[in-house]
């Protein structure tokens, strides 16, 4: 395949995180499959990124809490003659007491986090092992470290991704095929935009603590090589993890958690 445009898919391409790994792989000259619900804003990304790189960039339309649509974009996987990289990016969160959410809330965050992840993850190995090459990176959440309250399926959820990057890449040795959990603190995003947010202010949270979607992946990016299977970007987001293990970390993170989860 020699001289032919490499192929990423990216979950939750149409804002954030996802747009941005959208963006540099763009730039890399990846050809791109973006997946997302809002496909105004997916045709919008997609037709700039062809334009301003040359390189292909398709859409599908899909609400990963949908089983339906979850199997639509497995299946397209599966059938895709090549695949070097998988973003599953796509999120959300709630706030409240887990009793007090809905257990619909609950039950679409699982099938976000994890079951799509597990699935299109599933799904691309065989062609990257047999190909010997590939990456895939599942965006967690430094939140995924501090167990809150009135976050305790998202948390959890985003450990999953956690844990099963660390044994996933140990099984992967030696095949060529790279695994990474990236694991971003506060980021400039669409995440708190929705109503479940709506007393959350970004300012109740330090500048310094805040990242750029772009520097986000774009350093996700670049510790690839570095084969680690869980990425924490951001060094001051790498400081208050080591700090959530130790005596001092958890009145630290409590009062982060506060502000972030108000209700």
């Amino acid at each position: 395949m020699a001289g032919e445009l490499k192929t990423a898919l990216i979950t939750g391409a149409s804002s954030g995180i996802g747009a941005a790994f959208a963006s540099i792989l763009a730039q890399q000259e990846y050809n791109l499959l973006l997946v997302a619900r809002r496909q105004a804003k997916l045709e919008a990304l997609a037709g700039e990124l062809a334009g301003n790189h040359g390189v292909t960039a398709d859409i599908l339309v899909a609400d990963l809490a949908q089983p339906g649509d979850v199997e639509r974009v497995e299946q397209k996987i599966r059938l895709m003659p090549r695949l070097d990289m998988l973003v599953n990016n796509a999120g959300f969160g709630t706030m409240g007491h887990f009793a007090d959410v809905e257990l619909a809330k609950h039950l679409d965050m699982i099938h976000v986090h994890v079951i799509a992840a597990v699935r299109f993850t599933h799904a691309a190995l065989p062609g990257m092992i047999a190909r010997k090459h590939g990456d895939i990176i599942n965006v967690s959440s430094g939140s995924a470290y501090l167990a809150m309250p009135n976050a305790v399926t998202y948390c959890s959820s985003k450990m999953y991704l956690i844990t099963f990057a660390e044994a996933l890449a140990k099984e992967l040795e030696g095949t060529g095929v790279r695994v990474q959990t990236l694991c971003p603190g506060f980021t400039y995003t669409e995440f708190h935009d929705t109503p479940e947010f709506q007393d959350f202010k970004r300012t109740d949270i330090s500048k310094g603590l805040w990242m750029n979607a772009e520097d986000v992946a774009r350093e996700s990016l670049a510790a690839l090589d570095s084969n680690r299977a869980v990425f924490i970007p951001g060094r001051k987001n790498r400081l208050l993890i080591g700090l959530s293990r130790t005596r001092l970390g958890p009145i630290l993170l409590g009062a982060l958690a506060k502000k972030r989860w108000k209700k």
